[in-house]
């Protein structure tokens, strides 16, 4: 792994065969930049791959196939294979077994991931109604990544380069949102963000922008009294603790005047009310981050894109930028762990001496810049 190579290893879940997932995969390793940067090993099989590869009549590419992690070529994009079966490819309609195979890759790569086996996962888009079984019975791929590693706290926090939006509810329908809102709920979120964003993004004092829920923040209560009950209650009482947190703003002239630039990340109280925003702004170029597990785990911020699967059109722009998060994200989390380690240094010799730890996203997207449009439906 790291310690024999240097490089960051990192898993790839291959997400639904008959989406696009296996299209923004082989698109961002035709770079051969990339690997430059990581040894990227892909949960599938190479028949299918290649069979895939063939269908979108990508040339000039082939995954170097392997048995065991130890094998990876740190100069290939790799891939592991996880089945046998025939498969038959259907491009742009679910079925079925690609749901199973789909499930098969994550899992697979989850294993190694726990395992300390790679650095990092990187998880194609899965289609949520055919992945469902026994053995997955979640809304999503946070949900199960958390219950894996048996993580009561997490988050999932979407990422670009000029905005961070994270949820108090996420795969939830709306008539349920507000009975999962309190006081205790929207305090601990605040907690949560002003302790993980130092280390992952070395924001060493996070500035949270808090959105109310109703329209106009409920209109002092005409239109809804949770904001005055227990929102900027928990506002204040987080100010108090010393957390630079401020709000509740009302969604729409938030973001419409451009207010959100002025914080470095947004708790919203529902998925759409933070992600339309963010998507308007970063569609191609979003990632999907699962803040508070253990380990490192990002996709893009699109879904399997069926209307557009087997085109050659798809853009992995987002992918690429899961793949360069993912590098930033694991030694932002070293630079933290060491600038925090030495307990017995004062803390005036560690201000002077460490390197200061900033948001990275930035340094490394030179590999490569095709953006392309398309039309994907979310992960």
């Amino acid at each position: 792994m790291r310690k024999e190579s240097g490089k960051i290893k990192v898993g790839i879940s291959c997400g639904d065969l008959n989406g696009i997932g296996l299209e923004i995969i082989i698109k961002t390793f035709l770079d051969n930049r990339v690997l430059e940067l990581v040894t990227p090993v892909l949960y599938a099989s190479s028949k299918t791959c290649a069979e895939y590869r063939k269908a979108l009549e990508i040339k000039d590419f082939s995954f170097n196939e392997i048995k065991k992690l130890e094998d990876a070529n740190p100069k290939r994009a790799n891939v592991i294979n996880v089945w046998d079966d025939e498969v038959t490819l259907t491009l742009g309609k679910p079925t079925k077994q690609s749901g199973e195979l789909a499930l098969k890759s994550l899992q697979a790569a989850t294993a190694d991931l726990k395992a300390g086996k790679i650095d990092a996962l990187i998880t194609a888009p899965i289609d949520k109604n055919n992945i469902q079984s026994e053995e997955f019975k979640f809304p999503g791929h946070t949900e199960y990544l958390a219950s894996e590693f048996e993580t009561d706290e997490y988050a999932m926090l979407m990422v670009s380069e000029n905005l961070k939006v994270t949820f108090m509810t996420g795969h939830l329908p709306l008539a349920e949102v507000g009975k999962k809102l309190s006081f205790e709920s929207i305090i601990k979120k605040i907690r949560f963000l002003d302790r993980n964003l130092p280390k992952d993004f070395g924001i060493r004092k996070p500035k949270i922008a808090v959105l109310g829920l109703n329209p106009h923040n409920g209109d002092g209560g005409i239109l809804g009294s949770e904001e005055q009950e227990f929102i900027a209650p928990a506002i204040k009482k987080a100010k108090e603790d010393g957390i630079l947190v401020f709000g509740p703003y009302a969604a729409d002239g938030f973001f419409g005047s451009g207010a959100y630039r002025n914080f470095d990340v947004v708790l919203a109280m529902y998925h759409d009310q933070g992600l339309i925003p963010f998507k308007t702004l970063n569609f191609d170029q979003g990632v999907n981050y699962t803040a508070g597990l253990p380990a490192v785990r990002v996709s893009p911020d699109h879904g399997t894109g069926y209307d557009i699967a087997g085109k050659g059109i798809a853009s992995e722009q987002s992918f690429r930028d899961a793949l360069f998060l993912a590098i930033d994200l694991i030694r932002e989390r070293e630079r933290f762990e060491e600038y925090t380690s030495d307990v017995l240094q004062p803390q005036s010799e560690k201000r002077s001496s460490g390197r200061k730890p900033q948001d990275k996203r930035k340094g490394q997207k030179k590999a490569a810049s095709d953006e392309q449009k398309e039309s994907v439906s979310e992960e």
